[in-house]
Parts: structure tokens; C-alpha cells; sequence
């Protein structure tokens, strides 16, 4: 039987290193915003928008995992955590395509097949919104 406390998901992803990660991260972005609730007087935090890459090596259910434990018992305990995932795009270098970019590396460009290392977006993991009062 699980409990609460248990990793969410079997295999990896529910990896102790894995959520070691992501609470490493989530007291990170915590702190962030409870600093500019202190900042703005806030009595509570009602919901916070993070913004993870498709890349950027974050799991998003640790990342709410994580969260729910990081929160409790802070201003931030009760809100809502919103991740907008952000697809990764890649450019290439001899006709400026933009594309869509699998896990990897090296993307090849769809039109004209050159190999680009380029990637645009997909690495991104940012605090992009919090609500308080």
C-alpha cells in the first residue's frame, strides 16, 4: 500500500535521485517566492506558473510531488502549482528552419536534413508567475 510520502509512479521517474532533484529544485523556487511574498506583504500564495522544458531533465510529476511536500506549512501551502511545458525547437544553421527537436543532442533539420545542435527552446525551468494577497 502507498502512502502519501511515496514517489509518484514506478521506474525512474519515481526514482529516489529523481525527486531529490526536483525537492532540490522545488526548495529553490519556494524560497523565491516566499521571498517576494515577504517583499509584498503577502499573506498567502495562491498560485504559482512554472515553465519546464521538454528538455531540461525535470520530471513534472516529481516536480508536484516535490512541491507538496516543499509547500507544507509555508504561505505557498494549499496553492495551486501550474507547469507549462515548454516544447523543444530547434534552429538550423543553413536554411534557419525552426523545428520541433526529439530528445538528443544533434536535430536534423526536416527540410533540407543538415544536423543542428541549436536548440532554442526545451531547456527552460522557470518561476514565470506567482499570485499572493
Amino acid at each position: 500500500m502507498r502512502s502519501a510520502l511515496d514517489p509518484p509512479g514506478d521506474g525512474a521517474e519515481g526514482s529516489p535521485v529523481v525527486i531529490m532533484h526536483e525537492v532540490g529544485i522545488m526548495e529553490s523556487a519556494i524560497a523565491a517566492v516566499l521571498e517576494q511574498a515577504r517583499q509584498h506583504g503577502a499573506r498567502k500564495v495562491h498560485r504559482i506558473v512554472l515553465r519546464v522544458g521538454a528538455l531540461s531533465g525535470v520530471e513534472p510529476e516529481a516536480l508536484r510531488f516535490a512541491f507538496d511536500i516543499v509547500a507544507r506549512d509555508t504561505l505557498a501551502d494549499g496553492a495551486a502549482l501550474v507547469i507549462d511545458t515548454v516544447p523543444a525547437r530547434a534552429r538550423c544553421p543553413d536554411c534557419d528552419l525552426e523545428f520541433d527537436a526529439s530528445p538528443g543532442f544533434i536535430f536534423s533539420c526536416p527540410r533540407c536534413s543538415r544536423l543542428s545542435g541549436d536548440l532554442r527552446h526545451g531547456r527552460e525551468l522557470e518561476l514565470s508567475q506567482v499570485e499572493m494577497s
